[in-house]
């Protein structure tokens, strides 16, 4: 498979995940609990679906110059409490120059999902950053970095990674994707920034509701 046709039919999934509790709501007519429980199925099969483009693509250029996967691993592992640092400090920034709460509308709106069905955590914390490192690192990023160098592709990328979340905090998404574009190239490998991605989202989101519970 090719890059193009590679980096078109990931985010066209992606697209269809995204668009799909609309879909059951208004084809399905379907209550709430149920919507949850097919928007999850449908985050993993576009998860699945996404594990089996990569396969069947092409290698990137920035994927000739892998680490091992013990160092995957590490930097991965490694990655977690950086980016919660980096959250921690972004949303200084936000609030003290921008007048922004800290409180992310997004992430509240996640949690109260979770706490009506608990089953939709395994969407958000696993299948959801699978999918957006498939989709902004790997098919905008990694498909653009041989051509453009890294500083322009990764704004792209995380410019459109913080308006997909969309909940004003644009500054603290794109410092994010910034950072797993960075993880992303160092490694050669897409599953250094989603090991940091996946861990990121399970701890804040179990730490939101231990503070709600």
């Amino acid at each position: 498979m090719t890059e193009k046709k590679y980096s078109f039919i990931t985010i066209f999934t992606y697209g269809l995940v995204l668009f799909s509790p609309v879909l059951f709501q208004s084809l399905l007519k379907a209550g709430p609990s149920l919507i949850i429980q097919l928007t999850t199925l449908t985050y993993f099969l576009g998860a699945i679906l996404m594990i089996f483009y990569r396969i069947k693509s092409k290698t990137f250029g920035l994927e000739t110059r892998q680490k091992n996967l013990l160092i995957t691993i590490v930097i991965g592992i490694v990655g977690i409490p950086a980016s919660l640092i980096l959250q921690m400090l972004i949303l200084q920034i936000e609030q003290r120059f921008l007048g922004q709460s800290v409180a992310s509308q997004n992430t509240q709106n996640i949690v109260q999902l979770i706490m009506n069905n608990m089953i939709f955590i395994l969407a958000t914390t696993i299948a959801g950053p699978i999918m957006e490192e498939f989709v902004f690192r790997r098919a905008i990023f990694g498909s653009l970095e041989k051509r453009f160098g890294f500083f322009l592709p990764a704004l792209l990328s995380s410019a459109l990674f913080a308006f997909a979340h969309n909940d004003g905090h644009y500054l603290l998404y794109a410092g994010l994707g910034c950072l797993f574009c960075g993880m992303y190239r160092y490694s050669g490998r897409i599953w250094t920034s989603m090991i940091t991605h996946v861990g990121m989202n399970l701890l804040v989101i179990l730490t939101q509701l231990a503070l709600q519970s």
